[in-house]
């Protein structure tokens, strides 16, 4: 999405979000180097200093990274990403016992709020999951799945705060995918129970495979 060139009034705001807009779009994607400043001077045509806050505002909310000598890069999507990469840092144990919290309670919720349309959904995106043999793509198909979840459960609030971790939860899925040595976690089990409207089960199929995770972490009191 090219940039366009902004009004006099309100420069700052207007250059972060656009700045936002390219990374929600995709444009950008988390890890990308986003264009030099004065690439974005050129293109905004706004001075230094509005280009140089604006970075500084999306850096501050998690947005960007600005890495000295290096240039500045995408961190998260959205400040809700940025303010929970935050928080969970780069610890594993952390992200698993966020994801745990969630992802239980939407398996309850989804037991009972589910529809026949989420259902079917689920059903695909885990058989689309299975039959993937490449690691990137069957990573993301299976936080797909999981989103997928959360979604049936109906609650807003949970699926947003859900959504907010979709890069440290995709980082997650493809730590502990590696560290078990490419072994795929079934999830058979957790669509089952949802289909049978059963909420105990449905909650312990979602955070039975966690626990696991959690258990196996070093330093696991």
């Amino acid at each position: 999405m090219p940039l366009v060139t902004t009004r006099r009034a309100g420069l700052v705001d207007q250059v972060i979000a656009q700045l936002r807009e390219s990374v929600s779009a995709g444009e950008w994607p988390v890890g990308a180097r986003i264009p030099t400043e004065p690439a974005l001077v050129a293109a905004l045509g706004v001075g230094r200093n509005t280009v140089r806050e604006a970075v500084r505002a999306l850096a501050h909310s998690g947005i960007l990274e600005v890495r000295q000598g290096d240039g500045t890069y995408v961190r998260a999507t959205s400040e809700v990403s940025g303010a929970l990469r935050r928080l969970c840092g780069s610890e594993l144990r952390e992200v698993l016992e966020v994801r745990r919290c969630l992802e239980v309670e939407s398996a309850r919720l989804a037991a009972t709020a589910r529809t026949d349309e989420d259902l079917a959904g689920i059903r695909d995106l885990l058989a689309r999951r299975d039959a993937l043999d490449a690691h990137d793509q069957f990573v993301l198909a299976d936080a797909e799945l999981h989103f997928a979840v959360v979604r049936a459960s109906h609650n807003t609030v949970l699926t947003e705060l859900y959504r907010g971790l979709t890069e440290v939860v995709t980082a997650s899925v493809a730590t502990t995918f590696e560290s078990h040595a490419l072994q795929r976690i079934p999830h058979d089990g957790l669509v089952e129970a949802i289909a049978a409207g059963d909420v105990e089960r449905a909650g312990r199929e979602a955070g039975g495979f966690l626990e696991e995770l959690i258990e196996e972490l070093p330093g696991h009191g």
